[in-house]
């Protein structure tokens, strides 16, 4: 059954992974516009996701965090349909952040997470610049505030779900703002995107920003205070448009436009270049801003997990961040990671205020992880991550912004309901135990004897229609789609991996110590296969 067997992640060859990223993507749209167009309105699903589980401390958690996320559907000022919020403290939606907050969501509200989209591109100002929140107090343009290219996001959504005005009005918008970006923060001319005050990152109370005014003044996002060092060439904003840039070559190539796509292409490599030749510190191991006198600003901080997130690094440089940085417990990987600032970083912020990007592991940052861990080949290293974050969540059930990486205490004087930590809750169950889907494939995560498989059942409608499902017992899981059985596992943790129609392609070990999997797929003979951690059999 396995004819092949490899440690790690894919290829990442830099032009072969862009390539296949657009040219998948206007496939994946081709077929599902054909079902938009038989009727099914942008693919949603009939019905939600459900998870059921005899482990009660896992069940009152995975369904406190549904219904904060369900209170958090509001509708603010200035767009009249509900969008998901941030909530605690924060009324009203960010760019950094809220499209892909929605994104996670879209299974279960998929009207929310369309209109958290399209209420930036409503409220873009007709210089193309795109607001950095929508809130109940104000729609914000003093700052840039992004980190998740919202041009991803609305990719991924429109890819998915075959919403060809979404396509257009995301393409149309987020070109727009990728010139505005290039006109008002290029000012030094490098080519790189350039920071100007403490929110453009959404770095709060950082060191990184020690200093710099939170906003731009006059919130005027075109301009920088006169203080020394501004402004300064970003990394994570620069590899935000990136990113973005990916995404509007993956549009432009589903929209028939050959041409532009390879603009996009090409300006995408250019900007991922600047950032590698000129952010990087190789004897640190390390991405830094840039000051306007030339000099880094030497904190090492959670840019790094944001250069992962935008696929920047390839593999072997991944390797080695991993190894000096990501994974090394004395930097990232902390008790509960990863911390906003290294924990050897003489910078660290101690005591841990609220809303502190200073040295608090953030779930914002454990949400974005589900971007880079499986791309970089460190599956089993999250499952670790998702582990203990799903167990501080439990203990706590507040939902709060963040927590000590040490002890895993979340801060108390953040206020509970915050988005972010309700959706680690909510996806980490379904990445550590269940079935999740992604563009091209069915990822069954199988883990017998794990507390959100006891007894456990999982159910999700898939983006093609059909219904898929996990059912753990005392003999271990079967997975089913569309009620046919595409495989069982008795013993061992391992993901699964099928197309969208459950043929078997791949099994993946996502746990930290090597497995002996009993597994057992229609038209073969039960077998036990050693599966070592992250290492990719393929069937």
């Amino acid at each position: 059954m396995a004819n092949a067997v490899r440690r790690g992640g894919p290829d990442l060859s830099h032009k072969l992974s862009r390539r296949a990223f657009v040219e998948g993507g206007a496939a994946s749209l081709a077929v599902l516009a054909r079902r938009s167009a038989q009727g099914e309105a942008f693919g949603f699903a009939k019905s939600a996701p459900e998870f059921r589980t005899a482990n009660r401390r896992w069940q009152d958690a995975y369904d406190k965090a549904l219904d904060v996320l369900a209170h958090n559907v509001q509708v603010m000022p200035k767009f009249d349909k509900p969008i998901l919020i941030e909530g605690a403290s924060y009324a009203g939606i960010w760019q950094e952040c809220g499209p892909h907050e929605s994104l996670v969501y879209r299974h279960f509200r998929p009207d929310v997470a369309r209109n958290s989209h399209m209420t930036f591109f409503a409220l873009q100002r007709p210089d193309g610049q795109l607001p950095a929140n929508n809130k109940l107090t104000e729609t914000g343009f003093g700052q840039i505030q992004m980190v998740v290219p919202i041009a991803a996001t609305a990719w991924e959504l429109a890819r998915v779900t075959g919403d060809d005005e979404l396509l257009r009005t995301a393409y149309t918008s987020c070109s727009r703002w990728d010139a505005w970006l290039a006109k008002f923060r290029n000012t030094r001319a490098t080519g790189l995107v350039e920071g100007f005050c403490t929110y453009d990152t959404g770095h709060d109370n950082s060191p990184r920003w020690r200093g710099v005014p939170p906003q731009c003044p006059d919130k005027d996002a075109r301009r920088y205070p006169k203080i020394p060092g501004l402004p300064r060439l970003c990394p994570d904003l620069s590899a935000t448009v990136y990113g973005g840039r990916l995404a509007l070559s993956a549009m432009a190539h589903a929209l028939g436009e050959t041409a532009e796509s390879q603009r996009w292409i090409d300006s995408a490599g250019e900007m991922r270049e600047l950032i590698l030749s000129k952010l990087y510190v190789p004897e640190d191991a390390a991405f830094y801003d840039l000051d306007a006198e030339n000099r880094f600003v030497k904190v090492r901080s959670d840019i790094l997990s944001r250069m992962c997130g935008e696929h920047v690094v390839d593999q072997r440089l991944f390797d080695e961040l991993w190894i000096r940085q990501i994974h090394n417990p004395n930097a990232f990987w902390a008790t509960f990671p990863l911390p906003s600032v290294a924990l050897d970083d003489p910078q660290f912020v101690r005591p841990i205020p609220r809303n502190s990007w200073g040295g608090a592991s953030q779930a914002l940052t454990a949400l974005r992880a589900v971007r880079w861990f499986d791309h970089y080949g460190r599956a089993a290293e999250f499952g670790v991550m998702m582990d203990r974050w799903c167990e501080a969540l439990q203990r706590d059930m507040t939902f709060r912004q963040q927590l000590d990486p040490l002890n895993g205490e979340f801060t108390k004087q953040d206020m509970p309901g915050y988005s972010p930590a309700s959706l680690v809750m909510m996806e980490y169950t379904w990445r550590l135990a269940g079935v999740c889907e992604e563009a091209e494939e069915l990822q069954w995560n199988i883990r017998p004897g794990h507390p959100a498989a006891e007894a456990s059942h999982f159910r999700i409608a898939t983006d093609a229609g059909r219904v898929a499902e996990v059912k753990y017992s005392s003999r271990g899981a079967e997975l089913r789609l569309n009620n046919h059985i595409v495989g069982s596992v008795h013993a061992g943790a391992a993901r699964l991996i099928t197309d969208k129609a459950g043929k078997p392609l791949a099994l993946l070990g996502i746990h930290e110590q090597a497995q002996k999997v009993s597994l057992k797929i229609p038209g073969h003979s039960a077998r036990t296969v050693p599966l070592l951690p992250n290492q990719r059999i393929v069937l």
